[in-house]
């Protein structure tokens, strides 16, 4: 791990992995130890991975003010990534609620980001949310699976606002395109890698400006990519292609029988989505 200095003096880590052109990897959750992301299915092979911990996670250390959990706060702390790694430019992969972070740094330094891959991205940024017809289309594709009519039961149960402690357990099956013994063991290491404080103020008022980051993405011309999972509950395929209407410069492509881990269960489809990406044209 390598340490760096956020603006607020707080001490933060990232790790790298593999080799060439650097990629910043953001983490989601929000806020989890950036150990669930691995080595992206072998992503390292074509890149640098730069996978920071956000603060208050993993290796980085808690702030003195816990308020700069907030997704908007954490965008300064790109940034300060950004200046000690030395780079003009970053191009930048951020997983689910790791979107968000990555949405607002390209809103805010727009000159600062190359290429930009959203993987199952969350959609809060800019005001997206995913409807039960939404979700119901990626449920419905896995109504043989033998998990399902507990998983089912338990999402029924928490969307009518009783849900039992175990629900997310239950539901767990949903986020992952094979509920095998690596996506149970991915799942299982999750509780002790969440700071659930952080994960709280991540989302407080004022994290998110839709209006504004609408407006960034409109006149973006720098490539984007939208990786959606085919059976994701957690970003619905029709959600992403909700984002996609709003980036005139973006490509989606949903991976098959992949859930939000998408390279968990396909790593060659994952990485060869991503590099073909971030290999392509520059923009216009």
């Amino acid at each position: 791990m390598t340490s760096f200095t956020a603006a607020d003096g707080t001490s933060l880590t990232y790790r790298t992995v593999g080799g060439g052109d650097p990629l910043v990897c953001l983490p989601g959750g929000p806020m989890r130890d950036s150990a669930y992301l691995g080595d992206l299915g072998g992503l390292g092979v074509h890149r640098t991975l730069v996978i920071p911990d956000s603060r208050g996670t993993g290796h980085s250390a808690v702030p003195a003010d816990v308020s700069t959990y907030r997704c908007d706060r954490l965008v300064d702390d790109v940034e300060a990534l950004r200046r000690h790694l030395g780079l003009d430019r970053l191009d930048v992969l951020g997983h689910s609620a790791g979107a968000n972070v990555a949405l607002q740094y390209a809103t805010r330094h727009p000159e600062r980001v190359g290429r930009l891959a959203l993987v199952t991205p969350s959609t809060r940024a800019v005001g997206l949310t995913a409807t039960a017809a939404l979700r119901q289309e990626v449920t419905r594709a896995r109504v043989g699976e033998p998990w399902f009519p507990a998983a089912a039961a338990a999402l029924d149960a928490m969307v009518a606002g009783r849900a039992s402690a175990d629900a997310w357990q239950e539901i767990a099956p949903f986020f992952y395109g094979r509920w095998d013994e690596a996506a149970r063991a991915h799942q299982a290491a999750e509780p002790g890698q969440r700071n659930e404080e952080a994960a709280r103020i991540f989302g407080a008022d004022g994290a998110f400006d839709p209006p504004a980051t609408r407006a960034a993405l409109a006149v973006r011309r720098e490539p984007v990519l939208l990786l959606a999972g085919e059976v994701d509950l957690g970003a619905p395929p029709g959600l992403v292609a909700q984002l996609e209407e709003l980036i005139p410069h973006a490509e989606m492509v949903v991976q098959p029988g992949a859930g939000h881990y998408p390279w968990l269960d396909d790593p060659e489809a994952f990485t060869a989505t991503i590099t073909t990406f971030l290999a392509g044209p520059a923009a216009a």
